[in-house]
C-alpha cells in the first residue's frame, strides 16, 4: 500500500457582501443606494408603455419604432434630468460609478445594451446589470 496525500481542500465559497453596493461605498438604504429590482422593473414598465404609447400614436404600432422610441427616450432624459421617466416616477437615477457628470456616451452604451435585453438581466452582487457595468454607471436611488 502506498501512502498518498489527502485530497486537497475545496476552495472556499465567495462571502457575500453585507447588501447591494456595499462593495462600492454605497448605504444600504435611502438615497444613493443602489436601486432594487423591484423599482427598476417598475421603471421599465412605465419607460416600455410611454414607449408603445408613443408608438401607436405615431407610428401605427410598430417593434422596431416602439424601440427606437424608448432608445430615444433612455439616452435623451438620461442625458438632461438623470435618468428616464420611469426612474424619476421610482425616485432612482443614473449617476457614473466614478461621480460628475454623465457623459453622453455613458446613455448610449447603457441604452444599447439595454434594449439587447440579454446584458440587463445578468447582473453582480451589487445588482448592476452588465449594460450597467459596461457604461460604468449605476442606478440609485434619490
Amino acid at each position: 500500500m502506498s501512502s498518498s496525500a489527502p485530497p486537497p481542500l475545496p476552495p472556499e465559497p465567495k462571502k457575500s457582501t453585507p447588501w447591494p453596493g456595499f462593495d462600492l461605498g454605497l448605504p444600504q438604504t435611502g438615497p444613493r443606494s443602489v436601486g432594487r429590482l423591484g423599482r427598476r422593473v417598475v421603471a421599465l414598465i412605465i419607460d416600455w408603455l410611454l414607449a408603445v404609447i408613443v408608438s401607436v400614436a405615431f407610428f401605427h404600432y410598430n417593434e422596431f419604432a416602439t424601440l427606437a422610441v424608448f432608445a430615444v427616450m433612455q439616452i435623451g432624459f438620461t442625458l438632461t434630468v438623470g435618468g428616464s421617466i420611469g426612474h424619476l416616477a421610482t425616485r432612482m437615477r443614473v449617476v457614473p460609478e466614478t461621480g460628475g457628470a454623465v457623459r453622453w456616451w455613458r446613455p448610449v452604451v447603457r441604452t444599447v445594451l439595454l434594449c439587447l435585453v440579454i446584458p440587463a438581466v445578468i447582473y453582480d452582487q451589487d445588482q448592476r446589470g452588465l449594460h450597467d457595468r459596461a457604461a460604468g454607471t449605476l442606478l440609485v436611488r434619490i
